[in-house]
């Protein structure tokens, strides 16, 4: 196939243009303005539908990153304090822990999601009871088992944080999420299922701490009228172009994630037969199918590496799953926490692949990946 067919690229539609096109008429486009204030409200309004009693409150910023690491910054992670974090996500869910001195303890998946075992956080608190604070991650838009991970967040006092960078529009028992714990996060990354280019929102469930972090992410200035700084600040804010493009796409969201749907689902039916499994979810959860990924069976002695070079030669991208942070060489001095005799995630990684995920990939192009790998395992 001369057409490369990628994991995920971001998906224009023509609204964005309308947004963009109101903040250079108005020569506002500096951090800041009515486009960030409006898709904060929007987003408000999403995330918010179906949630009794409590009101969850956005702040856009220049990246998930900068929302994760606020979040560690309100939740009080200093130096040499315990955070049980998902083990199978990208570096950037923990990585702020490190900004502010914290200790990573990972925690194993289980195999019915991927996503943070609770048997194995309930095992992490018996051997850190002081860990301050869980961060969990929903791995490829599927949801972790929060209702299991918020009971014993509770139980043990700790401050609940969601990475949903790679799961906005997934929801738990019809609740979306980044909306379980006290802080979440999204990303508008350009691979994300709706994109601002760059770009992210913390969640906060109070709109105090929501202010706070507005005051960090504007370099911490004071309400004087002068430069007055009482706390270490960052250039975090949103532009007012760039929440443009988030409000248009905000539009299609749901849209989005119902196509993503059927390309997992396509797959799923495609590949029945062959030795592997598609990425799992609890069916009283509904995932964002951000991608679709699968599983070679542990007694097949096929490997996703071989697999990802073959479909590369036919101009087909797929990448490993994420290697889990116990892995990682940066992390080397943190303890790993497992229940499943040898962990559950290095199989995941060692046997786990991503496919193509990307909404205006055909039916016909989808097709001729599913052929491919079935060649390869026929």
């Amino acid at each position: 196939m001369n057409k490369r067919l990628l994991l995920s690229t971001p998906t224009m539609h023509g609204e964005e243009m309308k947004y963009v096109q109101e903040a250079f008429d108005k020569n506002w486009i500096a951090p800041l303005g009515f486009n960030c204030d409006n898709f904060e409200k929007e987003m408000d309004e999403y995330l918010n539908s179906g949630i009794d009693g409590q009101a969850y409150n956005t702040l856009a910023l220049c990246s998930g990153t900068s929302a994760l690491h606020l979040a560690v910054k309100l939740a009080g992670i200093k130096s040499g304090d315990i955070v049980l974090c998902s083990d199978m996500t990208f570096a950037a869910t923990v990585n702020p822990i490190s900004y502010e001195g914290g200790k990573q303890v990972y925690i194993d998946s289980e195999n019915e999601t991927w996503n943070m075992d609770p048997r194995a956080l309930e095992r992490a608190f018996e051997k850190y009871p002081n860990a301050k604070a869980v961060m969990v991650a929903h791995l490829y838009g599927t949801p972790s088992k929060m209702d299991e991970i918020s009971d014993i967040c509770k139980k043990h006092g700790a401050i609940l944080i969601e990475d949903a960078a790679e799961s906005l529009g997934a929801t738990y028992k019809g609740r979306q999420t980044g909306t379980f714990g006290r802080y979440g996060a999204i990303s508008f990354n350009g691979n994300k299922i709706i994109t601002t280019s760059g770009g992210g929102m913390l969640i906060c469930d109070n709109k105090d701490d929501r202010k706070f972090a507005f005051k960090l992410a504007t370099q911490a200035r004071e309400n004087a009228p002068w430069y007055q700084h009482e706390h270490i600040g960052y250039n975090y804010r949103m532009s007012n172009v760039v929440a443009g493009i988030g409000r248009g796409q905000l539009l299609h969201l749901d849209e989005h994630r119902e196509l993503k749907k059927k390309i997992y689902f396509r797959y799923k039916e495609g590949l029945k037969g062959l030795p592997l499994k598609m990425n799992p979810y609890l069916e009283y959860t509904e995932p964002n199918f951000w991608l679709s990924c699968i599983l070679i069976d542990e007694d097949c002695d096929k490997d996703p590496i071989e697999l990802m070079n073959r479909l590369n030669e036919y101009n087909i991208e797929t990448r490993p799953i994420w290697k889990p942070m116990h892995m990682q060489p940066v992390f080397k001095d943190c303890d790993f926490v497992y229940v499943e005799e040898n962990g559950v995630n290095e199989h995941i990684f060692e046997k786990g692949l991503c496919l193509p995920s990307d909404i205006k990939m055909t039916e016909d192009e989808q097709n001729f990946v599913i052929e491919k790998i079935r060649e390869f395992f026929n």
